[in-house]
């Protein structure tokens, strides 16, 4: 169900092929979040119920957005042995009330195992480095093609921190 963790965080490591979507739009970041889950049902096996949850729950405590439309939910659940993502490109930007009040279209949600530590946070701002990386972000909207969306986020180098 989870992907074995490396000393060095890469995208490759918490990222399949089938967790990267690119979906029209949707209406609501509830319906967001549920397909967030159904994608990590499918790609990982996980229940869609409880990471949805995880979703949501997290969620009441601020939305996890990056700013200038990348958005990175995430959540700690008790069935993971490691963090695993998903992946959706929004064709129509949707309203997530973020911090800069800017619609988002590039969706990295991110799973963790709830006593996580280290880990989740180390591919949190792995995440959150690659999706403020904006030659990243600008090859994330020009394409469209999973496959392709897949390559540039696995093959994205993020700067470190500093």
């Amino acid at each position: 169900m989870a992907r074995e963790q490396s000393p060095t965080m890469e995208l490759s490591k918490l990222l399949v092929p089938a967790a990267v979507k690119v979906v029209g739009q949707f209406t609501s970041k509830k319906r967001l979040f549920q397909e967030l889950g159904e994608i990590a049902a499918q790609a990982y096996g996980m229940q869609a119920a409880v990471a949805i949850d995880g979703l949501q729950e997290r969620e009441t405590r601020g939305p996890p957005g990056v700013g200038h439309g990348p958005a990175r939910p995430h959540a700690r659940l008790a069935a993971l042995q490691g963090s695993v993502g998903v992946f959706v490109r929004l064709e129509k930007p949707l309203d997530y009330d973020s911090v800069d009040r800017q619609p988002v279209d590039l969706i990295f949600g991110l799973f963790a195992p709830k006593d996580g530590g280290v880990d989740h946070l180390k591919a949190l701002a792995l995440v959150s480095r690659t999706m403020r990386d904006q030659g990243v972000v600008a090859k994330l909207r020009a394409n469209s093609d999973p496959a392709k969306l897949y390559a540039i986020l696995t093959e994205a180098k993020a700067p470190q921190a500093a």
